[in-house]
């Protein structure tokens, strides 16, 4: 664990469900902010032990970028009690029309949160594109409806999931995971009113920190 600054940490853990097919690295990347009174997880896996312990003394939240980054969402709402920020999973409706698949095949949607979302152990609050969250975040459109971009203002910093990453590369958009019909110049696009803001850190969850340089870089 590294403080980027006073009371903005990065860590790296090893995610359980890697394969050696995958184009990301094993060591995936989560965040935290503290401002004194509010503690924010972002992503969260493999929490160090000394930011759990802070979460105790704070009014904690976690916030995920995607619900397919639910990482150690569940254990910590289990030992913390603290409620969860995080975009819908994938309906049913949107897997049939956006993959050609079948209603067998969609069942009841992306098995994404389930526990937080159908079977209700915890407290969720979702959001969308669109969104300024309550915790000081605002919500950009990533390359799925359901896969953000933050602006966290108060830190200068751009927090992405799956969206912008770096698989050893640099900082890019995820062209591996556009969904069909939407090409990269579209995301670019999107994420572009991100330059009119005064960016300094982009911490990317595949990857990690790095600065304003690779976001222009990335959304050229």
């Amino acid at each position: 664990m590294r403080e980027l600054q006073t009371g903005l940490w990065h860590w790296q853990a090893p995610h359980p469900d890697w394969r050696d097919s995958e184009p990301w690295d094993r060591n995936v990347s989560s965040y935290a902010i503290d401002d004194g009174e509010r503690l924010l997880l972002f992503d969260p896996l493999g929490v160090p032990s000394e930011i759990e312990a802070l979460a105790g003394e704070r009014e904690t939240a976690i916030v995920l970028t995607a619900p397919w980054h639910e990482r150690d969402a569940r254990g910590l709402v289990e030992r913390l009690g603290v409620p969860v920020f995080t975009p819908l999973p994938d309906s049913a409706q949107y897997l049939m029309e956006t993959y050609g698949i079948t209603a067998e095949q969609a069942g009841d949607g992306s098995p994404d949160l389930v526990w937080l979302l159908r079977e209700k152990h915890g407290e969720a609050h979702p959001y969308a594109a669109g969104d300024r969250l309550p915790v000081g975040a605002d919500v950009f459109a990533g390359h799925k409806p359901n896969d953000t971009v933050l602006w966290v203002e108060s830190r200068r910093a751009v927090i992405s999931g799956d969206t912008l990453v770096d698989f050893g590369h640099g900082l890019e958009i995820n062209e591996r995971w556009l969904r069909p019909g939407v090409t990269r110049e579209e995301i670019a696009a999107g994420l572009r009113p991100l330059l009119e803001l005064p960016v300094e850190l982009v911490l990317a969850t595949h990857g990690g920190p790095t600065d304003r340089a690779s976001l222009e870089r990335a959304l050229a």
